[in-house]
């Protein structure tokens, strides 16, 4: 059975301790739990990064190994145009998740390279979320 990566950009490793008003207090180490148990007997691949290049080997990998993908790409969402191209790659569903609701925040925040590719957007759901799309996730797989 192939896995659900779950993918996250930059600064997600300081969950938890970085803008607890906007991120909330969960820790990285708690969402990697969250996708696990949402899984089910599906196997998870988690990671995080805060490099461009090593997210985007991780897309690669998925693209030969994965049957989904979930990615936080943080701030490489509205910066990476060499994301969006992995991405393209990819054939099976991809979910586009952010913690905050990025529509709220500053108009930076407003126009997603990686929604150009995905074909679920999650947003403002919390660290909480990540379960809520690994099971979206299930769901996508499931259909195909």
């Amino acid at each position: 059975m192939k896995p659900i990566y779950v993918l996250n950009g930059p600064n997600l490793n300081r969950l938890g301790k970085r803008e607890p008003a906007i991120y909330g207090t969960t820790t990285l180490a708690e969402v990697e739990q969250f996708c696990r148990d949402s899984a089910g007997d599906r196997p998870v691949v988690f990671h995080q990064t805060n490099s461009e290049e090593a997210l985007i080997n991780w897309v690669h990998e998925a693209i030969d190994e994965g049957a989904g993908i979930i990615i936080n790409p943080a701030a490489f969402t509205f910066t990476s145009l060499a994301l969006l191209d992995a991405l393209k790659m990819f054939e099976g569903p991809v979910i586009e998740f952010h913690i905050s609701n990025i529509h709220k925040r500053e108009p930076i925040y407003h126009r997603s390279y990686v929604s150009m590719r995905a074909d679920a957007v999650m947003a403002g759901l919390g660290a909480g979320g990540y379960a809520t799309a690994v099971r979206a996730m299930l769901d996508m797989i499931a259909a195909r």
